[in-house]
């Protein structure tokens, strides 16, 4: 079996990821079994005001000195439960040393899987905003939405005042699910939960959507890797789309 490592960036996502993988072992391989997993991540305060001024080489950085950690702790290939992150880990710079698999590709993949049409993103709002699943679902010609202004507020101001923390209040919930409901009124038929805590809030119950529930489905995918029965991720960083037009 592979070893995984874990590039944790939020606390609370990365703590799912891990155990949704150890009990993923165990479902597949038996009791007390699953493939060797490493840890690592600094503490995601010494990164916000980076994260504010945009500045994705010094995140990068910060990211690959996890990485290198990892490498050296035996992982053979690594994951970062925190979809935000994958911003800066596909900005341009020198090759990780070992690969990751990708987040937004995982769940893109599932997407297309399921034949969604139109998928909606709830995450920080970096990631509501940004490129990784603009980029991963356009690839697969899967249309997406964002909440307006107000809403994304809504959702980035719970995840890092609450969720990131560790604080789950049915307030919360009531407005995450107004916001997919809206979502749902724009044509979406899914929603993708792209901020790794927010599976633990939302769930299939109480969702006016179907979910891509990013933790769960990037932490089996790294199970079925480590266990050969998914090819070894090909992504060492930098743009996904050259990769991808490469191969």
């Amino acid at each position: 079996m592979k070893h995984v490592g874990i590039l944790a960036h939020s606390a609370e996502g990365a703590t799912l990821c891990y155990r949704t993988m150890w009990m993923e072992g165990v479902r597949r391989l038996g009791a007390h079994q699953h493939p060797e997993i490493t840890l690592t991540g600094v503490a995601m305060a010494g990164a916000l005001d980076d994260w504010e001024r945009g500045d994705l080489a010094a995140l990068r950085a910060l990211f690959v000195r996890d990485v290198q950690k990892l490498a050296a702790a035996g992982a053979e290939f690594f994951v970062c439960p925190d979809n935000t992150a994958h911003i800066a880990l596909e900005a341009d710079g020198a090759p990780f040393p070992i690969p990751c698999l990708h987040i937004g590709e995982v769940v893109a993949d599932q997407a297309q899987r399921e034949s969604r049409r139109k998928v909606g993103i709830l995450g920080t709002k970096w990631t509501m905003t940004g490129p990784v699943y603009p980029g991963a679902l356009g690839r697969r010609e899967i249309a997406w939405a964002i909440p307006d202004e107000a809403d994304r507020k809504t959702i980035d101001d719970s995840i890092f005042g609450e969720l990131c923390l560790g604080v789950f209040t049915e307030k919360s919930r009531e407005a995450y699910v107004r916001v997919i409901d809206k979502l749902a009124g724009q044509g979406c038929d899914a929603v993708a939960l792209v901020c790794t805590e927010i599976p633990l809030l939302i769930t299939e119950e109480v969702s006016p959507l179907p979910i891509l529930d990013s933790t769960r489905l990037l932490a089996r995918a790294a199970i079925e890797v480590a266990i050969g029965e998914r090819p070894m991720p090909g992504w060492y960083g930098g743009p996904v789309a050259e990769r991808m037009a490469a191969e």
